[in-house]
């Protein structure tokens, strides 16, 4: 399992193909907490959809 997930917002381009803007991340807590993840974020008023993704890799990471 991840550490965290990217949590983005769909936006819509003006081609007409729907992009995703990252917002902040998501943490899952540790064995036993009473809750089961940390949700932090930065986002514009009004937002009403998130969409969660696994991080890349970054290309440092591959090998």
């Amino acid at each position: 399992m991840s550490t965290y997930y990217r949590v983005t917002v769909p936006v819509e381009g003006r081609d007409g193909k729907t992009r995703f803007r990252p917002v902040g991340v998501m943490f899952p807590q540790r064995d036993g907490a009473r809750s089961a993840f940390t949700l932090k974020l930065e986002f514009p008023v009004g937002v009403t959809e998130f969409v969660l993704f696994e991080p890349k890799d970054a290309p440092d990471d591959q090998e």
